[in-house]
């Protein structure tokens, strides 16, 4: 029997996927591309987990003297022969990853700074034995091998060491800088943003600007920082593009490449529930997928063929930029929402370069110019089409990135419900009780505060899951229940059953969808759920009393409800 490759789920090496027994989808058309039309400083800006890491490993093993041939055997770039002879370890490379760079303090930022210049610096360390370098110049070098590097020392570690590795082979330097913006991020959130974007500029004009000693440089981020903060002065600067790079074909993974991997692995029926769930970034004419969301999920499926889906990509960010778009919203930013979620598209008009200060403007509109700028380079959005000059048609790409939406929305809502503790604990106490007028009363007030889903193509059951979602948070925040979501009882799934023991009471509760505002009918067929299912019967095992049974019919910002005592 045929032993299956390993699926590379983290890796970051490509001379370990390559020599280790990994699976590898072939992106190395990548380095053709960058050969035919570079400028001196190439910045490529895409979502995290789309393989930009793992590209900028591939340009590292290509480039650099040393590099082993045969880790590229049986690749496209192989093919092209010429090129090969030509480029192919034929250059020194620093490459420098700045993902771990954050602290609490632009001290503590610093350290971590110096920390991934050091490691590169090592890797380098045969300078300091080089019999084409001075005295004079390993006395400089050995700077960048002290346990602490100052900020000064930073600034010029770039260019020292291109100067020197150019000085050792005679030959220029190909600079490779990854996830360049993480440290600006980490900046931003914790107040020390003007400190690192003006200590990362001069590191950059350093190593970047009439560098003698530069090739050509490779720079990776999910946003564009503007140039007058970042690139200033930069000479032959290219931001490579949607409109000028296929995308789909150097990173994420195509549509064909997902249905090889799922064949390669014998799970092929898979391929419907992963189109659902993981495609739709629309890159050009192309949809791709997140090559982290279909690894993780391939492990899964491999595991088990009936596994269900799970949201990985949402788990490897905080998603704090839908938070701060939704609790700094208006009315019409909240019906845009609505649309998005609702699978509509919305108009708008992206800003490329992008500074965070931006988002602290005191100017709404133009802040929220950014924040959507900034959810579309992030990857919460994509592109719908063409849309009238100088805006873009954006839209939730799946139905993962629409659940990290309705999550957060969720989350804004019960916070916002809950911070008001009389009207919150009246509703409590009204679905405790049985007061079925109250209750319908209390969550329309709420409701027309709140998000809707909209009534258009999106499956039923997703507009239900949403509503079902933001009750069952508003539950969940009372200590004093045990709220339990989708729970086995008597011969299916309840929505919501709530049991409060110290009183002997329960309640089950069976949220639907109304489509065009059939609230009488809605209600009626949940309640003839609850009954037919025999929903109540865990309640009753476990000693409940007093059991209420409510059936909400949900529609855009309204609710009906329905209920019945059992004792």
């Amino acid at each position: 029997m045929e032993t299956k490759k390993k699926l590379p789920i983290g890796m970051e090496f490509f001379s370990d996927i390559r020599t280790k027994g990994f699976y590898y989808v072939d992106k190395t058309a990548f380095i053709r591309d960058l050969l035919a039309s570079w400028g001196s400083v190439n910045l490529f800006t895409r979502p995290r987990r789309f393989g930009k890491s793992l590209n900028m490993d591939m340009l590292k093993s290509f480039f650099e003297i040393g590099t082993e041939p045969t880790l590229f055997d049986g690749l496209e770039i192989a093919k092209d022969t010429a090129l090969c002879e030509q480029y192919m370890g034929k250059y020194p490379v620093i490459s420098i990853s700045l993902k771990d760079v954050s602290g609490s303090s632009y001290e503590a930022a610093l350290k971590r700074m110096s920390s991934a210049i050091r490691k590169e610096a090592r890797r380098h360390q045969y300078l300091l034995e080089s019999d084409r370098l001075r005295d004079v110049d390993k006395e400089t070098l050995k700077v960048l091998y002290s346990l602490y590097l100052e900020e000064e020392v930073q600034e010029e570690s770039l260019y020292l060491l291109s100067e020197m590795l150019h000085k050792h082979y005679g030959k220029k330097v190909i600079i490779l800088i990854d996830e360049y913006d993480v440290p600006l991020d980490k900046a931003y959130q914790r107040n020390y943003y003007s400190e690192m974007v003006n200590h990362i500029r001069v590191m950059f004009s350093e190593a970047l600007k009439t560098n003698v000693n530069l090739e050509f440089a490779v720079i990776t981020g999910c946003l564009r920082i503007a140039k007058e903060s970042i690139f200033t002065g930069l000479n032959n600067f290219k931001v490579r593009t949607i409109s000028d790079v296929d995308f789909a074909e150097y990173f994420g993974f195509t549509d064909i490449e997902v249905r090889e991997i799922l064949h390669y692995y014998g799970i092929e029926e898979t391929y419907n529930k992963m189109k659902e769930w993981y495609d739709g970034y629309q890159f050009g004419h192309a949809e791709i997928y997140c090559p982290w969301d279909v690894l993780n999920q391939c492990d899964k499926f491999r595991c088990s063929i009936t596994a269900p889906m799970e949201a990985h990509w949402e788990n490897s960010s905080s998603n704090g930029i839908v938070q701060d778009i939704l609790e700094n919203s208006n009315a019409t930013v909240k019906d845009e929402i609505e649309a998005l979620i609702s699978g509509q598209c919305v108009e708008k008009a992206l800003i490329p370069e992008l500074t965070y200060t931006d988002l602290e403007s005191k100017d709404y509109e133009v802040r929220q110019n950014y924040l959507w700028s900034v959810l579309f380079y992030t990857g919460y959005l994509t592109e719908a089409g063409a849309a009238k000059e100088g805006t873009h048609k954006l839209v939730i790409p799946n139905r993962e990135v629409r659940g990290i939406f309705e999550k957060k929305i969720r989350s804004w809502f019960r916070v916002r419900v809950t911070s008001d503790t009389g009207r919150w604990e009246c509703l409590c106490s009204a679905v405790k009780n049985g007061e079925a007028d109250k209750v319908q009363a209390i969550l329309n007030e709420y409701m027309e505060d709140s998000i809707s889903i909209r009534d258009t193509c999106i499956k039923k059951e997703m507009k239900e899951n949403f509503y079902h979602g933001m009750l069952l948070g508003l539950f969940q925040a009372q200590g004093g229940w045990i709220v339990k979501s989708n729970s086995e009882s008597g011969v299916g799934y309840v929505d919501i059953e709530i049991s409060v023991p110290i009183e002997k009471t329960g309640c089950i509760i069976e949220v639907k969808y109304a489509e065009n505002g059939s609230y009488d009918a809605t209600c009626k067929k949940s309640m003839k759920q609850i009954e037919k299912m025999g929903y109540t019967e865990r309640l009753k095992q476990s000693g409940i009393k007093c059991i209420h049974k409510y059936g909400i019919a949900c529609y855009r910002k309204n609710c009906k409800v329905e209920h019945k005592q059992e004792t």
